[in-house]
C-alpha cells in the first residue's frame, strides 16, 4: 500500500488541531520507506506530523521541489532533529530567489546554504538526470521542456548571481513520480515550469499513465485560454484523481469543484491510499 499525506498546505480540514500555512509539505510512505517532499515554511509540518501520529526522525529521503521559502522554509527545523536522511535538490536550488515588485525585490529563498549542511552532516547530492529512480518505482523528474507555450514563468521572478539579476527559469524544479498497479502518482511543487510541460514529461519519460496530481499547480497567475487548457487537462479521464491547491488559486479551484468531479480540494491533513504495484 502507498500511502501519501498532507502535512502542511494553505488550508486545513476536519483535524482542528493541525495548522495550515502557504507552503505544502508530503509525506510519502512505501513498501517501509519514508520520505519528505517539501518542507512548508516553518515547523508546522512537523507540529501537523505529531499531531497525525508520524515519525519524522527515520527518513529515507527528504526531496526539496524548488528553492522558495514556502517550500524549503522548515527544512533547518528536521535538521535540528535527524541527519540521517538523503537530501535531494534540483541544480541551482541554493541560487538567491527574488520577486520584482514596483522597484523593489522580495527575498523568496532557502533559510539554508550548502555549509548547513555540511555542519550538520547531512547527506546531500543535485539530481543529474532528467529522471532518477531513487527507490523502486519511486523517481525524481527535473528537466521540463516547454511544449506549451503558454506555460511561461512569470517575469516577476528573477534570481541573482554575481550582484546581477536574471530572469528565473526554475530550472531547479523538481517533481516526484510513485508507481502503483494502475499508473503514476505525481507530486508537484509549485509547477513553476508549467504543469502541462510536467505532467506531459513525466508520460513521455515513464511512459505510464498519470492516475493522480496532487501539489501545486501555479494556476494562481494563469488566465484566459491558457487557464482553460489547463482545466481542460485536469478533466483527461486518465487523471483519477486532481487533488491540487497550494499556488492553484481560488478560480481555478473553484472552477474545478463546479466541473471536475475528480477534484478534490487537497489541505492539510489528507492522506491518500494506492495499491501498489
Amino acid at each position: 500500500m502507498l500511502r501519501i499525506t498532507t502535512l502542511v498546505e494553505n488550508s486545513t480540514g476536519e483535524h482542528h488541531a493541525l495548522i495550515g500555512e502557504h507552503g505544502i509539505s508530503f509525506y510519502i510512505e512505501k513498501d517501509g520507506h519514508r520520505i519528505l517532499f517539501d518542507t512548508g515554511q516553518s515547523n508546522a509540518f512537523l507540529l501537523n506530523a505529531f499531531q497525525m501520529n508520524i515519525k519524522l526522525t527515520d527518513l529515507d529521503f527528504i526531496v526539496l521541489s524548488h528553492g522558495h521559502y514556502d517550500h524549503s522554509g522548515g527544512f533547518r527545523h528536521i535538521g535540528k532533529i535527524c541527519n540521517s536522511f538523503n537530501l535531494r535538490l534540483g541544480k541551482g536550488f541554493f541560487d538567491e530567489k527574488y520577486a520584482f515588485r514596483k522597484g523593489a525585490w522580495d527575498y523568496l529563498g532557502n533559510n539554508f546554504d550548502e555549509e548547513y549542511l555540511k555542519e550538520r552532516n547531512i547527506n546531500y547530492s543535485f539530481v543529474s538526470l532528467p529522471v532518477e529512480e531513487i527507490l523502486t518505482g519511486v523517481y525524481i523528474l527535473q528537466g521540463f521542456p516547454n511544449l506549451h507555450k503558454d506555460e511561461n514563468t512569470n517575469p516577476r521572478f528573477f534570481i541573482r548571481k554575481e550582484g546581477k539579476f536574471k530572469p528565473d527559469r526554475f530550472e531547479d524544479e523538481v517533481l516526484m513520480a510513485v508507481d502503483t498497479q494502475y499508473g503514476l502518482v505525481v507530486l508537484l511543487g509549485c509547477s513553476h515550469p508549467g504543469m502541462r510541460n510536467m505532467l506531459d514529461s513525466v508520460r513521455r519519460n515513464l511512459k505510464r499513465p498519470v492516475i493522480a496530481v496532487l501539489g501545486g499547480t501555479h494556476l494562481v497567475e494563469s488566465k484566459g485560454r491558457s487557464l482553460e487548457r489547463s482545466l481542460e487537462y485536469l478533466e483527461d479521464p486518465e487523471i483519477e484523481i486532481a487533488g491540487v491547491s497550494h499556488c492553484t488559486g481560488e478560480e481555478a479551484m473553484q472552477r474545478l469543484e463546479e466541473s471536475n468531479r475528480r477534484y478534490v480540494h487537497n489541505v492539510t491533513g489528507t492522506s491518500f491510499f494506492f495499491d501498489q504495484v
